[in-house]
């Protein structure tokens, strides 16, 4: 049997809300299936992992992509719909790249807890999503992405993330993830 992290990408301000320098309208779409994730993990003890992106001001990351999500700011905050729940185990991991492995300490945790299958959701699918999807595989993990708890400024960017991802892991829908572990 498979130990389970749900890895939560930047569901922050600056992504899920209007207001927000990258702003993804169809992100908000995704919130209450997350938050029936997120529940259903809690009931469950399924880790939950919470990525927060957290620039540096005048990070390199600015040269390619508008400013956003700078550390300490509103950007960079989680959206108030979906906040970590310490008190209930969820972690939170900060980045300054796409893949959430990328220079942060995700892959310790995720062995240090037993885990071997991570479970994606949040925004952007075809960057961030599929960044830290691929990067999983690349530290020996098993993945999944619940389709419908991901998505990307257009449903052609979805579903082009959705389409990579499938290469390397496996993509369902919350129903179905659910219906997997009972």
């Amino acid at each position: 049997m498979s130990k389970d992290a749900v890895i939560v990408i930047d569901m922050l301000n600056d992504f899920a809300d209007p207001k927000g320098a990258l702003y993804c309208p169809n992100g908000r779409t995704i919130i209450p299936n997350i938050q029936d994730l997120l529940k259903f993990s809690h009931e469950r003890g399924i880790q939950v992992v919470f990525i927060q992106e957290a620039h540096r001001k005048n990070d390199k990351d600015f040269l390619v992509r508008p400013v956003h999500a700078v550390k300490g700011t509103w950007g960079s905050d989680f959206i108030d719909e979906l906040r970590p729940e310490e008190d209930k185990g969820d972690y939170i991991i900060q980045k300054r790249r796409h893949s959430s492995f990328a220079y942060t300490d995700l892959d310790l945790f995720l062995r240090e807890e037993g885990i071997d299958t991570v479970v994606l959701t949040g925004t952007w699918t075809n960057v961030c999503v599929r960044s830290t999807g691929s990067d999983a595989l690349y530290h020996t993990y098993k993945v999944v992405c619940i389709s419908d708890c991901v998505a990307s400024k257009t449903e052609e960017m979805h579903q082009a993330g959705l389409v990579d991802i499938s290469l390397f892991g496996k993509v369902m829908t919350l129903a179905e993830y659910k219906a997997s572990k009972n």
